[in-house]
């Protein structure tokens, strides 16, 4: 299946906003980019904001907050919830991570394609996924502490997965981690997650399991 991992392809720049926001070849997902401020003390800059969110279309309200540390080479994923989807706006507070979302919309024409973001704190970079996606993420750096704001709680009687290394997705971990493939430190339940076309018949047009 053919993967997608380009540039990203649209941007929506609003007067005044604080952020741009840039469409990415996957529908919904967004690379987005804040407005950071600089001077000899230090830097300033919003990291969400409601207002420029609706203005771009993101019109989500997050109910949760979630914070992760891990060293070189963690590989967290490919997770998803199967009745409760959560759309995730994700970023590196330190480190950086090379992000990916995979497309699991039935129907649509990049389902079981992937996108992936590097994140990093020097760049402040965020990437927003919505519901309907599996996310997974590996570490780049020495350490990196990663945050993420979710549209539903987390259930967790509804965790769902799709194995880091599906052939069929084929994400070229290798591309921005040279040995990850043999090396990628994974939890016990990461390393147990099925393929992806054993899932696949499961989801409908929004993402959710039925």
């Amino acid at each position: 299946m053919d993967r997608t991992d380009g540039d990203a392809s649209l941007r929506f720049m609003g007067v005044n906003m604080s952020f741009v926001f840039n469409e990415c070849p996957i529908k919904g997902l967004f690379e987005i980019e804040p407005k950071v401020f600089k001077d000899p003390r230090g830097y300033f800059f919003e990291s969400y904001s409601e207002k420029d969110f609706f203005a771009a279309g993101l019109q989500m309200k997050f109910v949760q907050d979630n914070q992760s540390f891990s060293t070189r080479g963690v590989l967290r994923g490919l997770h998803f919830q199967k009745k409760h989807p959560q759309g995730k706006l994700v970023r590196a507070l330190e480190g950086k991570v090379f992000d990916v979302a995979v497309d699991l919309r039935k129907g649509t024409e990049t389902f079981g394609n992937y996108y992936g973001v590097i994140l990093d704190s020097e760049r402040q970079n965020m990437f927003y996924i919505p519901e309907g996606f599996a996310h997974g993420f590996c570490v780049l750096t020495e350490k990196a502490i990663f945050t993420y704001k979710c549209t539903d709680f987390y259930h967790p009687e509804d965790e769902g997965g799709v194995m880091w290394n599906d052939p069929t997705i084929a994400i070229d971990w290798e591309r921005v981690f040279p040995g990850i493939m043999e090396n990628a430190l994974l939890s016990e339940k990461d390393k147990k997650h099925p393929a992806f076309d054993k899932n696949a018949s499961y989801f409908n047009k929004n993402g959710r399991w039925e």
